[in-house]
């Protein structure tokens, strides 16, 4: 009989199941919290490989140097950098005629080069430096990716007890040829950067042999004792030949040597270091089908005959270069500090480096020096004669003289009287900074004051002071006036002109005139204007220094020199140089001195100011009398600082303007005396060159005219005045006419 019972399902147990879907519970938060936490950690990771991104980018390309070319012609031809300067006895229709000749030769003594063109160089010469150092280097375009990326890993992890080389030869070469090769910290990273955007640019411009051309030219392969660059100076010195005539073996030994050329040279080991590498280099070759299995193991047997020096005499360009020279001369130091700076900044390196790179040979620095001029000032400044008298200590009173042309162009420069027996001594005349006294006030404030026409040639100006505030506040009459030989004077209060002003170098008119001006606007005219580079900004405040040369820190005598030049060339302010032009080994022209200039006052104004100044020479109460030449115009200023510590004198020929400053180290007091008036010394330092100048005139512009004015009132003379003399003037300003 069937059973009917329902069959009843088991009941479960109540606690069992809470349990259930807690422990669902606990798992699903932690499968939450583990999703939440693993996307903002890829989260933060997209974020942080974002920024990275955009630092690693904005790093590269500011280190990115795009714009950048560099010359692959012959940067190596010589070991010897050439100061030279223009011969006056150069004669273009004489062939053998030189244009120019050598100054100063500057030779690194144990650094040999000497350059070799491609078809000069065996085929498999060629073949063993390319298959050695980058066998991929016809096929790639100057970067070996590969061997970069590894070098870069490296910086950040090293992975290789010596940091791994990723340079193609491309990259090895602008290296080379820049002489920017830093390896350590950070810098290493900006450098490699830097070289692989070159070694673009250069590849896109440059033809393989060429690069190559370059690379066997700059290529370091010297000993420790010698500095041997490229491939022509190495197979003299080790083998005793010409490039062309090399072995394969000998091309090896050479190839062989650029990972560590003191370490693997065939000099110091043939059977050593060099063998081994030799021996690598000839494999490379064979593998990549450079050579064949015979040449192969004729190069591998070959017994290599090392010479280990130099049997060649190095074709000079010019007479003497290689003879010792002794010191360097002022001017020659100047030059080479100029040099020194233009190559830095052509560059954008430091001084240090460009003075690396200048001594290291091949450039050839075209000077502004007058050779003859320089000798005989040179000669005149060590002569005792042109010092002595009157109880002077010759042994110690030091003095200092530059002249330069009217484009800023110096022709000579002596810093002391003593014998130059050191390179770079101390210069006085373009390091010192002593007071110019009274030589400042034709740039200071007579200058100006004849360009803003608040006067000319023959205003009529009282001799009395201005009242200024002293250091305690309190108001003075300020400044005397002093006597040739410096002792105080009395104000006259009389009506002077211009000229005369100028002439007895009166104090009490540039003080009226720096008044009128404001000390602000004088300073500023020296500064901006004229380019003078010491000045204080307190200098700017007050009437001392603008007025009668009392600076806070003095002048360098060539600046002073420099702002005078304004007064012989229509008033154009020109950059003072020592060079007129820089080439590097392959004659590109890296610095030429500019002809751009400040128009510093109209040409009218520098004619009036060269006229009144002619007054100091030729007047016969004038400070600078002493100076006076027989055939050639003259026109200049003398100065003397408080205490008679400084003596200066500033002439102005029609070929060139010159200075000279007298006085002691110790800034000692200056024995007085006639005889040692700063013109009577400039006199005996150049007033033979200057009487031998081309040109004996000044030349009078358009703009000025000579016309006669009334000695009473300083005004023009109308035809009926009966007491003229004659005077020069702006034609844009000419004065009103006199009643008389």
């Amino acid at each position: 009989m069937e059973d009917k019972r329902k069959v009843v399902p088991a009941k479960r147990k109540k606690g069992n199941h809470k349990k259930a879907r807690t422990a669902m519970g606990i798992v699903s938060k932690v499968l939450k919290t583990l999703g939440t936490v693993l996307l903002s950690v890829f989260l933060i990771v997209i974020i942080t490989s974002c920024i990275f991104a955009t630092v690693l980018t904005i790093y590269v390309l500011n280190f990115a140097d795009t714009t950048s070319t560099v010359s692959l012609e012959q940067v190596a031809e010589s070991n010897i950098t050439r100061f030279v300067y223009e011969n006056p006895e150069y004669n273009p229709d004489d062939p053998a005629s030189q244009q120019y000749k050598l100054y100063y030769a500057l030779r690194n003594e144990s650094r040999h080069v000497i350059w070799a063109d491609i078809e000069n160089i065996p085929q498999y010469t060629q073949d063993a430096f390319v298959y050695s150092e980058d066998e991929r280097f016809y096929s790639h375009d100057g970067i070996d990716f590969k061997r970069t990326i590894g070098a870069f890993v490296n910086i950040f992890l090293p992975l290789y007890p010596n940091r791994q080389g990723g340079s193609t030869i491309t990259q090895q070469t602008i290296k080379n040829v820049t002489g920017d090769n830093e390896a350590a910290g950070i810098k290493g990273i900006e450098r490699k950067i830097r070289e692989i955007f070159r070694t673009i640019n250069v590849e896109k411009v440059n033809r393989k042999e060429d690069i190559l051309q370059c690379y066997l030219n700059v290529v370091p392969l010297g000993t420790t004792k010698y500095d041997i660059v490229g491939v022509q100076a190495a197979a003299n010195f080790y083998f005793g030949k010409d490039v062309k005539d090399l072995t394969l073996a000998e091309s090896a030994a050479l190839a062989g040597m650029t990972n560590a050329p003191a370490a693997n040279n065939p000099v110091d080991g043939v059977e050593g270091n060099n063998k081994i590498r030799r021996e690598r280099c000839l494999n490379k070759m064979l593998e990549n089908g450079a050579i064949s299995e015979d040449e192969f193991n004729q190069a591998m047997n070959e017994k290599l005959k090392v010479v280990g020096n130099f049997n060649y005499s190095s074709a000079t360009v010019y007479d003497d270069e290689t003879k010792d020279q002794g010191p360097t001369s002022y001017f020659m130091d100047e030059a080479l500090t100029e040099a020194e700076n233009r190559i830095a900044k052509y560059y954008g390196i430091s001084v240090d480096e460009a003075s690396q790179r200048l001594f290291n040979g091949g450039y050839t620095v075209y000077t502004t020096v007058d050779y003859n001029m320089q000798k005989k000032v040179e000669a005149n400044m060590q002569n005792p004669k042109n010092f002595t008298g009157y109880a002077l200590e010759n042994d110690t009173l030091m003095s200092a003289f530059i002249a330069m042309d009217y484009t800023g162009c110096v022709k000579a420069v002596v810093g002391s009287r003593k014998p130059k027996t050191e390179m770079r001594t101390f210069n006085t005349a373009t390091q010192g900074m002593r007071s110019p006294g009274s030589c400042i006030k034709p740039i200071a404030s007579y200058a100006p004051a004849v360009e803003q026409d608040i006067i000319n040639w023959s205003t009529l100006i009282k001799d009395e002071p201005i009242t200024v505030k002293n250091a305690q506040g309190v108001d003075e009459k300020w400044p005397v006036n002093y006597s040739d030989y410096g002792n105080s004077g009395n104000w006259s209060y009389q009506n002077m002109y211009t000229w005369q002003m100028l002439a007895q170098s009166k104090n009490t008119a540039p003080a009226q005139l720096v008044k009128k001006l404001t000390p602000e606007y004088c300073y500023n005219f020296l500064k901006e204007k004229l380019d003078i580079t010491t000045l204080d900004e307190n200098d700017a405040k007050l009437y001392s220094g603008v007025t009668v040369g009392g600076f806070t820190n003095g002048l360098h005598l060539s600046e002073l020199v420099g702002g005078y030049m304004i007064f012989g060339n229509g008033g154009r302010k020109y950059e003072v140089s020592y060079i007129s032009s820089i080439e590097d080994a392959s004659g590109k022209a890296i610095y030429e001195k500019s002809d751009g200039f400040k128009q510093a006052i109209s040409e009218s104004s520098a004619y009036v100011m060269n006229r009144i100044m002619q007054n100091v020479v030729n007047d016969p109460t004038g400070t600078g009398r002493n100076a006076k030449l027989v055939t050639t115009d003259l026109v200049a200023k003398t100065g003397t600082s408080s205490n008679w510590e400084d003596l200066s004198f500033v002439g102005c020929t029609p070929d060139y303007v010159s200075g000279i400053w007298i006085g002691y180290d110790n800034h000692k007091t200056i024995p007085t005396g006639s005889y040692y008036n700063s013109d009577i010394l400039w006199k005996n330092i150049f007033g033979e060159i200057a009487e031998n100048e081309p040109d004996k005139k000044f030349t009078m512009p358009d703009s000025v005219v000579k016309a006669k004015y009334c000695r009473s009132t300083g005004l023009l003379a109308s035809k009926t005045c009966g007491n003229t003399a004659e005077g020069y003037y702006k034609k844009s300003s000419l004065p009103k006419y006199c009643n008389h």
